[in-house]
């Protein structure tokens, strides 16, 4: 029996799909709306002329761009409404390979306008060329350079500086995990950085701190205050992992998963991310797809 239209149509759109969903997701930090706004593509995709589609992935990273860029509207105003530090839904990376836009970066993308992110995603992380940035995004190439360029500057201090091996992320974070449900703030301290920061991001739907905790003695007085939690109700390490980029883990806590990342930088802690809002982690199990 002869394929109907919509099968030849996703027999070209199926394999673009897991990359259509990494552009879309780096744009908006959600998995979920990267998944609707590729879905909503591949809807376009089926009504459109495909005979006069030259460059089907061109075209649909367009489309994806373009629906992406209306989603940051409205996602900007919900940021500004959200209780307590906003981080991008975790995303835990394949085991070999370590994500190059990571968490931190993903943070100062949230910073920029949203053409300067299309711009800098689209030719600095996915080598598209300005030529067809412009087209995408309605500007001309030499402005799209100019995008880039300021984006490239905006993010570049939050970009590593020295490569951190996955052997050597995942045993600080073993051990960051040990010493922190342990109590032992001895051996948390000799881990973290003097300027650390921890950010926790709860969505108000689950109790974290509404601001983010800065330098090494806050940091350790507010592990000291969730180790009495942790003796009471074990937290359990249900993997260690990349998230985002960086070394961490994720575990079931008394009210449910929790991912924690961390950034390193000279063997110190200097990052802490942790992720409790609920509607961030259902998807956790179902990342299959990078």
């Amino acid at each position: 029996m002869a394929a109907t239209s919509s099968q030849i149509a996703a027999a070209t759109f199926d394999p673009l799909r897991p990359r259509l969903i990494r552009i879309a997701y780096r744009m908006l930090g959600s998995v979920a709306d990267a998944e609707d706004v590729v879905q909503d593509a591949f809807l376009r995709w089926l009504d459109a002329d495909r005979d006069a589609v030259r460059e089907p992935e061109a075209y649909l990273r367009r489309v994806v761009t373009r629906l992406c860029l209306d989603q940051l509207k409205s996602a900007r105003r919900r940021h500004e409404t959200y209780i307590g530090p906003w981080l991008p839904e975790p995303w835990v990376d394949p085991e070999d390979e370590i994500d190059d836009v990571t968490l931190p970066l993903m943070l100062a993308l949230e910073r920029l306008s949203p053409l300067e992110r299309a711009a800098f995603l689209l030719h600095d992380v996915f080598g598209v060329g300005f030529e067809e940035i412009a087209e995408t995004i309605g500007r001309d190439p030499a402005a799209c350079r100019q995008l880039a360029s300021r984006a490239r500057t905006h993010v570049r201090a939050a970009r590593p500086r020295f490569p951190l091996s996955r052997e050597r992320g995942l045993e600080i974070a073993a051990a960051f995990f040990s010493a922190s449900r342990n109590g032992d703030m001895h051996d948390l301290r000799s881990l973290l950085a003097a300027d650390v920061t921890m950010y926790a991001d709860g969505g108000g739907k689950r109790p974290a701190a509404t601001r983010p905790i800065v330098g090494l003695d806050d940091v350790i007085r507010f592990h000291a205050s969730l180790a009495r939690i942790f003796a009471a109700k074990t937290s359990r390490i249900e993997r260690y992992c990349f998230i985002n980029g960086l070394p961490g883990f994720v575990t079931i806590e008394q009210d449910g998963a929790q991912t924690t990342a961390l950034e390193i930088e000279d063997d110190k802690i200097v990052a802490i991310y942790v992720v409790r809002n609920p509607d961030k982690l259902r998807r956790l199990g179902d990342q299959s797809v990078h």
